[in-house]
Order: structure tokens, then sequence, then C-alpha cells
């Protein structure tokens, strides 16, 4: 599995305009992933994540503005991870995250 521990400076670029949180990963035994995304709205859980090769997949429980369940889906290159953040009805919103030093 890829290292995907750590902590990533993320921006989605949403209709709202960039939209910039921290990811804190931390890798489980049986290679799985989990962590909390903070940003200017609050901390949200991040859940399901999976490295499978360079691609990583991971969910979060969106609560304000209003319930919403996001799927990052992207691909891992050493300190980067550029891909996607699907909002369902509201579409897919291009994001990337670089690991912070």
């Amino acid at each position: 599995m890829a290292a995907i521990d750590g902590q990533w400076d993320s921006v989605a670029q949403s209709p709202m305009g960039e939209q910039k949180s921290v990811l804190t990963l931390t890798s489980k035994p049986d290679g799985s992933f989990a962590g909390t995304n903070s940003g200017p709205m609050g901390s949200m859980d991040v859940t399901d994540g999976q490295v499978t090769g360079d691609m990583v997949t991971a969910k979060m429980q969106l609560t304000v503005p209003f319930p919403m369940t996001l799927t990052i889906e992207g691909r891992l290159d050493g300190d980067t991870i550029e891909g996607t953040i699907d909002t369902g009805a509201f579409g897919k919103f291009p994001m990337t995250a670089t690991r912070k030093a």
C-alpha cells in the first residue's frame, strides 16, 4: 500500500470557490485508512479509506449546511493526491491535496 499517513493540505474547487481543509490520515493494519478533514466549517470523519495501487477512495459525511455524503476518488503520487470529490446531486469537483512537510 502506498503511504497515506500524515497531514495533507487539501483544496476542492467548488461552485462556492476554493474550499481549503486539512486531511489527517492514518493507515490501519488491514490496509484501509481513516482520519479527519478539518476546515473553516468544522471537522468531519474520513471513513472507508482504501488505497489500491495508486488509487485512493474515501468517504466523508457532511452535516453543515445540510447532510450529504462526499466521496473522494484520486490518484496518490508521492506527496500529492489529485482527484475529485463527488457530492452526489451537486456533481463532482476537482480536488488536490499536498502532504505537509
